[in-house]
């Protein structure tokens, strides 16, 4: 990237991002916005003559220069001068202290880490917002008329996919009972499909298969934009259903399985299938094969009033929406 846009370490920085910590291209985004965001903010702080190429002095003995007030100034300034929220200053807080660490510990450019005694502010406490049972069955018989449309909402309502894991969803990732996901962090997971899932997915991919396209993507469109393309297929059918397209997104979809599974789920199971970064009963599960679990919930081990319920519970908690049962 030129130097008018950015300058070498945090290109540097994000290098090893990529390469070694596997980051995906919109956490690169975002660490590079935040960062080149707070560099420009110390420039005009300081009235420096700012150029054309204004990140072309953020070297080395500059970044040595830049005090822990100095940061605290700028997180105040995103919140007062650019109302920015609890959530997004603390992003901005984890950008600016993992370069700084970065420049200390994998660099070894600086001795002195000031970024350490930078604090994050507390973040609130909010209840997901999801749809109800009723208006997922709203919003599935507003799309049954296409195939693609119908199984992208299904797909969203079962399996607890993120937009971005859907749009890039290929049709060689579908396999019998079982979509393999690329996810955050470059990690792969396996999820198994609901009847409901299956159903619709197979419908749409006989139909797929049939097109003559120059592209391996399960759910194609006009739009070179799969992500933007697929959120307007969920935002049309929001409208058509009645329901408020500016509170419910793909993301509002997503949290309807948890508001589905929760009440029946164990916490480690109910993960294992929407696969938070920050949950640590990942990183144990993420490589089991529970499909023993989904095909026999009535298992001596699992199954039996005597035994543990969360195998049980695993099993039916990925057997949800389906209209046929509905009906």
């Amino acid at each position: 990237m030129q130097s008018n846009k950015t300058c070498p370490l945090v290109e540097q920085y994000l290098g090893y991002l990529v390469v070694i910590k596997g980051r995906s291209e919109n956490t690169v985004k975002e660490y590079r916005m935040d960062l080149l965001m707070f560099f420009s903010f110390v420039i005009v702080s300081r009235s420096t003559p700012i150029s054309d190429k204004i990140f072309v002095g953020v070297n080395l003995e500059f970044i040595k220069t830049i005090s822990l007030n100095d940061m605290y100034t700028f997180i105040a300034h995103c919140q007062t001068e650019l109302h920015a929220a609890a959530g997004t200053r603390a992003r901005k807080i984890v950008s600016i202290r993992q370069f700084w660490k970065y420049l200390k510990t994998k660099a070894h450019l600086i001795d002195n880490n000031i970024a350490e005694e930078l604090e994050t502010p507390k973040l609130p406490k909010r209840i997901p917002k999801y749809l109800s049972l009723e208006e997922s069955v709203r919003l599935l018989i507003q799309c049954e008329k296409s195939a693609r449309d119908h199984s992208i909402i299904t797909i969203f309502l079962n399996c607890a996919l993120r937009l971005s894991e859907l749009a890039s969803l290929n049709i060689d990732q579908v396999d019998n009972e079982v979509i393999s996901v690329v996810g955050k962090g470059n990690k792969e997971r396996r999820i198994y499909l609901t009847p409901a899932a299956k159903k619709s997915i197979y419908t749409w991919i006989q139909i797929r298969r049939s097109l003559d396209v120059p592209t391996d993507a399960l759910f194609i469109s006009r739009n070179s934009n799969h992500d933007k393309a697929i959120q307007n297929v969920v935002k049309k059918y929001v409208v058509a259903s009645g329901l408020d397209s500016k509170s419910i997104s793909t993301h509002k979809l997503r949290h309807y399985v948890e508001s589905q599974v929760m009440g029946s789920v164990t916490r480690k199971c109910y993960y294992l299938g929407l696969f938070h970064e920050n949950t640590p009963h990942n990183t144990f599960y993420s490589h089991k094969d529970f499909s023993h679990l989904i095909k026999s919930p009535s298992s001596s081990h699992f199954g039996s009033p005597s035994g543990t319920k969360s195998g049980y519970a695993f099993s039916i908690a990925f057997r949800f929406i389906s209209l046929s049962a509905l009906a």
